[in-house]
């Protein structure tokens, strides 16, 4: 028999948590046919001698929702062995919507997830009105990795209720049905579930709470109780677990996890809801685990997604500083890298530039914050990698660091300030948890604060090649088999005859992180960072070389992915 590809020679990681071994893949069209002791002819042959062979990785939690419509590769997770991916996520969507709501609803993915707004209403095709019209669209468009997504508690309430939702008065039950309603024809549609956020974090341009923050719960299960008919779909939550005061965050958590528990078990179907450690409650988080294993303990299906490091701010030169406020680094915005460097080279302005950023300092203590370099790209917050210990090995001031630092990587040098999981041993706790599935890396979103979609990069060399805190197998499990098995995406996430061919080659020795970059290749020329990655020669979707050392070859196999 003739294959179409035949990769040969690696170390099968099959997603299953099995052991590795030693084997080939067969694949024919979109679909792998044979695994293991399997030879042949092949239109291609690829040799993955030394490397790994793995399913291609499941993000499911993105918010791709708008860039995928211009950039159908997918950047930055296609550099990270990212295959298929979920959208839609923390309430925040673009369907339902009637035509006169778009604007607002552009606006309102900027203030909560700071996708620029103009880049959306220039660069999406927004020809829809309901959700399964939008998946249609998406299923015309051009896409490198498959995609699918949930539909968003605010799109849905402003659709459902007009300006009563961006009140956030109760919904009556007229609305609620009508909701429910959408929600139907959305999961019928493809729809991968639904999502909610009920943190005050989240806001309109106006500063208000986002729709559905404060919703009932007798909101909450009439339209989740939509997924319980049809028996197919995922529930996914920005919880309310937040706050400065202990007490409070704890009366939050039993409150929060207790709805998501109920419409589990009315619904019989899966929640999952992010999970971070804050640093105004620091215990909070292993507390929530307890919670959400006592429910587990009565039949719900809760699944608390976390990251694989601290949930952090970038500043440097490259964007924006934390030092902004003073004028002589404000007026550094708006010119290029190179002008900006001129201008820290000369003396005066550079002195200038200090003494004003010393007068003013910011409200960050400089020890919590992180270097970031092309030479040591380190994320475990180590204490000798923070901008306070920089500046006393210098012998000088943070702001005098700040430039110092930046001019040795030619403007490159990143600052990073983790506001969430501040602290490594919690983030090993959340890991290591049952419960716990990988999320929040948030590619798409928060351009020019976060660049977390290097997270499958970073479980693998961190935790598994330094730490060997996860085995390969295990590791591989939680970026492939686990998040398809909870989003129901049938045929992805293994390595198996009859399995949707989406595999990567991984040279694991090699495998390394770029240092994030401040692009402008959004349109209207709006900014973001991105992040690259070395040590993935292939990567497959649905039978088709999607990428070859980083570099997309020109395939777009990507197929919308719907609920089972």
């Amino acid at each position: 028999m003739k294959f179409d590809i035949l990769i040969k020679g690696g170390t099968i990681i099959d997603g299953t948590g099995r052991p590795g071994y030693r084997g080939n893949v067969a694949i024919s069209g979109d679909r792998i046919v044979a695994v293991g002791d399997v030879d042949g002819a092949a239109t291609r042959m690829i040799n993955a001698e030394g490397h790994l062979v793995t399913p291609g990785f499941v993000d499911i939690h993105t918010h791709l929702d708008a860039q995928i419509t211009w950039d159908p590769i997918a950047s930055s997770s296609c550099w990270h062995g990212v295959t298929s991916v979920v959208m839609g996520n923390c309430g925040v969507t673009f369907a339902p919507c009637k035509e006169a709501d778009r604007d607002y609803l552009a606006r309102l993915m900027e203030s909560v997830e700071d996708v620029p707004a103009k880049s959306i209403l220039a660069g999406m095709p927004w020809t829809w009105e309901h959700y399964s019209e939008y998946l249609t669209v998406l299923n015309g468009l051009p896409k490198g990795i498959n995609a699918g997504g949930l539909i968003g508690h605010c799109a849905l309430r402003l659709y459902a209720m007009g300006e009563e939702a961006l009140e956030n008065k109760p919904a009556s039950e007229d609305q609620i049905a009508r909701m429910h309603a959408s929600v139907s024809e959305a999961i019928a549609g493809g729809a991968l579930g639904f999502s909610t956020s009920r943190t005050p974090l989240h806001v309109t341009p106006a500063g208000d709470a986002v729709p559905g923050t404060y919703a009932t719960i007798e909101e909450l299960k009439g339209i989740c109780a939509a997924l319980g008919e049809q028996n197919r779909g995922v529930v996914e939550a920005a919880t309310g677990i937040n706050g400065t005061d202990p007490e409070t965050v704890a009366k939050k958590l039993i409150t929060e996890v207790k709805w998501m528990v109920d419409v589990s078990l009315d619904t019989g179907r899966p929640v999952t809801f992010g999970l971070a450690q804050g640093r105004e409650a620091l215990g909070a988080y292993a507390d929530v685990l307890d919670q959400v294993e006592n429910g587990t303990k009565r039949g719900a299906k809760l699944f608390p997604q976390s990251t694989t490091r601290g949930i952090g701010v970038l500043f440097g030169f490259q964007n924006r500083t934390f030092f902004d406020r003073a004028p002589a680094w404000r007026a550094l915005r708006g010119l290029t890298l190179e002008e900006k460097l001129a201008k820290l080279k000369n003396p005066e302005y550079r002195a200038d530039m200090v003494k004003q950023a010393v007068e003013d300092p910011p409200p960050l203590d400089m020890s919590q914050v992180y270097v970031l370099s092309r030479d040591n790209l380190r994320y475990d917050s180590l204490p000798e990698d923070s901008l306070a210990a920089h500046a006393e090995r210098l012998g000088t001031s943070a702001p005098d660091a700040f430039i110092t630092l930046s001019l040795k990587d030619d403007g490159l040098t990143l600052f990073n300030f983790p506001f969430l999981n501040p602290e490594l041993e919690a983030v090993e706790r959340m890991l290591k948890d049952p419960n716990v599935v990988l999320g929040l890396g948030d590619s798409g979103a928060h351009c020019g604060q976060i660049m977390d979609a290097s997270q499958p990069t970073y479980l693998l060399t961190y935790w598994v090649r330094e730490r060997e805190f996860f085995t390969i197998e295990q590791a591989i499990h939680k970026l492939t088999a686990e998040p398809a098995a909870l989003y129901g995406l049938s045929g992805r996430g293994t390595l198996a005859p009859g399995a949707c061919a989406d595999v990567n080659v991984i040279n694991f020795d090699g495998l390394g992180l770029h240092i994030p970059e401040f692009v402008h290749d959004f349109p209207t020329g709006a900014g973001r960072y991105i992040q690259r990655a070395e040590g993935y020669p292939y990567t497959i979707v649905n039978g088709q070389v999607f990428m070859v050392s980083g570099e997309h070859t020109g395939a777009f196999s990507g197929q919308v992915l719907r609920s089972a």
